[in-house]
């Protein structure tokens, strides 16, 4: 569990590293989570060490959410022998079991069935642990989604299936390419608990999640929570942006991290000059991470089959 300023600080850190990453002309392919770090920081903030955490491609909000060492997600980015993964991985297939992050897969709801059976691997185990996976609106006209519901529903697993909904499958809005409205009503045939909400609210998020689950460990079987967020940057690193200027407006102007700012600033817990330190100590960590990263080597190719299943 984390409070709401450490919440806003790890949704800042999430922003700064790609902000940063972006930056850089070696930052690779990448698909960025900014403005969508509500939906992690939140969720995580509701799960446990135990749990586990399975993410989409658009991996590094939620492997930064989770409490990965930001150092090493760095250096994972930049295909750097010291990253979590020994730079083998990438941000793709990034994964720490250990700390609650299952992984990160880049097919597009290729995540959703493994999170089912490591949904059923917890189950026989008996500890109370569950499962989370993100995965994005594009994943919802997938039949694995509906496969991985329909098998959780009938075996009662202890699975929260969280809908990172940004509104665009790269540049096609939801409203062209799938049917619910919303999307949250895809779980109903299936007697599963849902709810549709504002992703760009990390306490928002955090409530219906914690709400969630606790009805997951108590036995109530699967739940489906849609988030409904913004993503401020485009698709990816290798894309450009398609809204026109007014609608990329309103979605910044909706930014998850002002907006915690703002509600902690009106409970008297931060000000203007905390916040400000806030964001200096997050860039400044975040800098000393990318310089361990250039510092350190690439993995030594005689290593290229090690790892591999």
């Amino acid at each position: 569990m984390i409070e709401p300023i450490a919440r806003l600080r790890r949704m800042v850190l999430i922003r700064t590293v790609e902000a940063q990453l972006m930056a850089r002309r070696d930052h690779g392919f990448q698909l960025y989570s900014t403005g969508e770090e509500a939906v992690a920081v939140g969720l995580c903030a509701a799960l446990s060490p135990t749990d586990q955490l399975l993410s989409s491609g658009r991996a590094i909000g939620p492997a930064l959410a989770r409490g990965l060492d930001p150092a090493a997600v760095i250096a994972e980015l930049l295909g750097k022998a010291s990253g979590v993964n020994r730079g083998k991985a990438g941000r793709g297939h990034l994964a720490q079991p250990e700390a609650g992050f299952l992984g990160a897969h880049t097919v597009v709801a290729g995540n959703l069935t493994l999170a089912a059976g490591a949904a059923l691997a917890c189950q026989r185990a008996g500890e109370g642990a569950i499962v989370a996976v993100i995965f994005g609106d594009g994943a919802c006209g997938a039949g694995a989604l509906h496969e991985t519901m329909n098998i959780a529903a009938l075996w009662r697993l202890p699975l929260l299936l969280v809908c990172d909904n940004n509104g665009l499958s790269v540049s096609t809005p939801v409203a062209r390419s799938m049917a619910a409205s919303p999307l949250a009503t895809l779980a109903a045939p299936f007697g599963m608990a849902s709810a549709t909400i504002d992703g760009m609210d990390v306490e928002r998020v955090h409530t219906a999640a914690a709400g969630l689950i606790a009805g997951i460990r108590a036995g109530g079987g699967p739940a489906f929570l849609e988030c409904r967020s913004e993503r401020l940057t485009p698709h990816s690193s290798a894309t450009r942006d398609t809204r026109a200027a007014p609608d990329l407006a309103a979605a910044r102007a909706r930014c998850p991290i002002a907006r915690a700012a703002a509600r902690l600033a009106g409970e008297g817990a931060l000000d203007a000059a905390a916040f400000a330190a806030l964001e200096q100590a997050v860039s400044a960590e975040v800098a000393r991470g990318f310089a361990l990263a250039d510092a350190a080597p690439y993995p030594d190719p005689a290593e290229a089959l090690s790892d591999v299943g």
